[in-house]
């Protein structure tokens, strides 16, 4: 299926999405609130990867968010039924964070590959994937806060469990821009490269260490993560017990071995495909 906003590209288990409006700075339109978690349930329900990629072309991995969506969410005129307007707005921005939580929901791992500026509704982007890799130009700026409202699409219950909660509300309170030199060391990207291409290489070897791995384990491990991310230590252990005792694959444990001896890959089999609807 053809996008307006990105590529996508799916070869050896790892799905490539990339943001191809460089000559607006892959601001987020309409279009792409819509597109974004099409392509992405699609590749984790229908198991079309192992791992998905998200990059950029151009200068800048994203500007944000476009003024449109602002327009479209009722904020161009002043509006005298001013409480239905804001109940109809709350249901807006409902739709703008399930966006960026079918990141955080997909079956696969989702790698981000950030260069040049990542603004306002691009850290909700970034803070809903899983790892997040820079290169050395990259910045991050919650902007909102700059231009006069508080970020509404994932910002705030994701930020401050990725970095120390000083700096989240450093970021959040002055709009300042971070650098990728610190990002990398409070924790908001694993990695910095040298340049945009090799931040893509970088990044594509390790989506590829990934896919070589049991898709079974993997998203097991995602699970999880993002489980104990919002429990307790006691109910995550119960979570971990319970998964396994389900999903424990004696298959994929006994290929590991054997591939490991026959010094080969192991050939693992792919998530299934998962059912939605009726």
């Amino acid at each position: 299926m053809p996008y307006d906003c990105f590529n996508l590209e799916i070869s050896g288990g790892i799905a490539h999405l990339r943001f191809s409006r460089p000559d607006k700075f892959n601001s987020f339109t309409p279009a792409f609130w819509r597109e974004l978690p099409t392509a992405i349930n699609d590749i984790s329900n229908n198991a079309k990867a192992r791992v998905i990629v998200l990059s950029a072309e151009g200068k800048h991995f994203t500007a944000g968010m476009d003024i449109a969506v602002f327009m479209q969410g009722g904020l161009e005129t002043p509006n005298p039924n001013r409480h239905t307007t804001a109940e109809a707005f709350r249901f807006h921005v409902r739709s703008l964070q399930d966006t960026f939580s079918a990141l955080e929901n997909a079956r696969q791992p989702v790698l981000a590959a950030i260069q040049g500026g990542t603004v306002g509704a691009g850290v909700d982007l970034v803070t809903a994937c899983d790892c997040r890799y820079a290169s050395e130009d990259a910045f991050f700026c919650v902007q909102e806060t700059a231009i006069g409202m508080t970020a509404d699409v994932g910002t705030f219950p994701r930020l401050a469990k990725v970095i120390p909660e000083g700096w989240a509300r450093q970021m959040s309170y002055t709009a300042e821009r971070l650098p990728a030199a610190k990002a990398k060391e409070i924790g908001l990207v694993n990695e910095v490269f040298e340049s945009h291409d090799a931040l893509i290489s970088g990044v594509m070897e390790i989506a590829e260490k990934i896919a070589a791995h049991s898709p079974l384990a993997v998203t097991g491990c995602k699970q999880m993560i993002n489980y104990a991310r919002d429990h307790t230590t006691a109910d995550t252990l119960d979570h971990i017990a319970l998964w396994n005792a389900a999903m424990l694959s004696t298959d994929d444990i006994k290929e590991s071995y054997i591939a490991k001896t026959e010094k080969r890959a192991p050939n693992f089999n792919d998530l299934q495909t998962v059912k939605t609807g009726l």
